[in-house]
C-alpha cells in the first residue's frame, strides 16, 4: 500500500543493576520507557538515566524496523550502561507493530 509503513513499539527496561548500586546510578530492576513512532513515553512520576538513555538510543529507530529473522537486531536485546561501574543492563523489547502514514510523519513525497 503507497504510502504506509510499519514500525515496532518497543519496552527498554532495566533487567540487571550491580548489587549496591541501585541508589548511587539511579538504576533499579523494572524502570522501563517505551516508544511509539518517534515518541519516548516514561511512567508518570519516573525518571530515567540521561545516560543510559544515551547508549540505547541509536539503537531504537533499526529496533523499530522489521527486520530478517536472522539479522542481529531481530536476536540481540541487551545493552550495558555506558557507567562499566555500574553494570546496569538494559533489554530491548518489541512489543506490538503499528502502522504509519508517510504523509502524516514528513513533508518529503512519498516516491511510491
Amino acid at each position: 500500500m503507497p504510502g504506509i509503513f510499519k514500525l515496532y513499539d518497543l519496552k527498554v527496561e532495566i533487567v540487571a543493576v550491580k548489587e549496591g548500586l541501585e541508589d548511587i546510578c539511579n538504576h533499579h530492576i523494572g524502570d522501563y520507557f517505551e516508544v511509539s513512532g518517534e515518541n519516548l513515553s516514561i511512567p508518570a512520576g519516573k525518571t530515567f538515566s540521561m545516560y543510559a538513555l544515551a547508549a540505547v538510543l541509536p539503537l531504537l529507530p533499526a529496533k523499530q524496523r522489521l527486520t530478517d529473522e536472522s539479522d542481529w537486531m531481530s536476536t540481540d536485546d541487551l545493552v550495558m550502561c555506558p557507567d562499566p561501574n555500574c553494570q546496569a543492563v538494559m533489554k530491548i523489547s518489541r512489543t506490538g507493530i503499528r502502522e504509519f502514514r508517510t504523509e502524516d510523519v514528513t513533508v518529503v513525497a512519498s516516491s511510491d
